[in-house]
């Protein structure tokens, strides 16, 4: 992926057209791909059905300042899937929070950029992530600060339908509308599969959104992988005084973009693309630049 030229802050609502937008999330694929193989293992098909999510939300919607990651008035994202932040760091890259070259050592020894985000290692991290389900408690911290500090800055938490089976998940939902924190903004990647097998076979979740609903959110169920879709959904949110918070209920595919990993999503959770396997995948994807 191209670095972006260095900007003072990145606003919300840059102007992107969609088709760019989609060729970057292409792009962000085939960067995942490489780096994985770098690294020897890591998580493709729970990656690839965020991709066009994290695309728009970095590319288009946050408002950052990459020369100070730790604005004050910064957008956060909290990312609650932790497990996919390799998809995260050609973003972070491109927009100039650290060296592209840095790249190059993810998931060895020692690199500042691993599985899972770290905050205090990586720039851009607003918190660190392992054992799933807490970022959305965090973020409703996080909304009630902005609330107390009089700042509009909004909160974004994405979470994996999976880690809706945590009932910490659940407790955040309950408390984000009893505090009026319309400045909180949960984006659900419902690609319908965990590692253990269907969701909703392990632990029924839905209605997603009528759930979300029960308990006083603003939802928008929309496809996860229609960029045009994804930018409308964030540029209506409204403003970050408003009462209520919003849940995203994207419904995606988990191994969007390479046949083989959508036929199998649960096999490729996880794992190591040989010689054969990496070759037809970026065929795949470089069909559709």
């Amino acid at each position: 992926m191209t670095k972006r030229p260095p900007e003072e802050v990145l606003q919300r609502k840059r102007g992107a057209e969609a088709e760019s937008l989609r060729r970057a999330a292409e792009e962000l694929r085939l960067a995942v791909i490489e780096m994985i193989n770098r690294a020897g293992l890591g998580h493709y098909s729970s990656t690839f059905s965020a991709a066009e999510i994290l695309t728009v939300l970095y590319r288009h919607t946050l408002r950052l300042k990459p020369s100070d990651p730790a604005w004050p008035d910064r957008d956060r994202f909290l990312l609650g899937k932790g497990h996919i932040a390799v998809g995260l760091w050609p973003l972070l890259a491109e927009l100039g929070f650290f060296p592209t070259h840095w790249l190059e050592a993810f998931g060895k020894k020692g690199a500042r950029l691993q599985d899972h985000p770290d905050m205090h290692s990586a720039p851009g991290i607003d918190f660190s992530s392992g054992s799933l389900g807490h970022n959305l408690s965090v973020g409703v911290g996080m909304a009630i600060a902005a609330r107390l500090q009089k700042k509009d800055h909004r909160i974004f938490v994405m979470l994996g339908d999976g880690e809706l089976h945590e009932g910490q998940v659940w407790e955040a939902a309950m408390s984000a509308p009893h505090f009026d924190l319309g400045n909180l903004v949960a984006i659900v990647d419902a690609n319908g599969s965990c590692a253990s097998g269907e969701t909703s076979s392990i632990m029924n979740i839905e209605p997603v959104a009528g759930r979300f609903e029960a308990f006083g959110w603003r939802t928008v169920e929309i496809d996860g992988h229609d960029v045009s879709a994804i930018v409308r959904a964030f540029d209506g949110l409204p403003d970050p005084t408003d009462v209520r918070p919003t849940c995203i209920v994207a419904r995606t595919l988990k191994g969007k973009g390479v046949s083989f990993m959508e036929a199998e999503p649960r096999k490729w959770h996880v794992g190591f693309l040989g010689t054969a396997d990496r070759a037809r995948a970026i065929d795949e994807i470089k069909e559709r630049l």
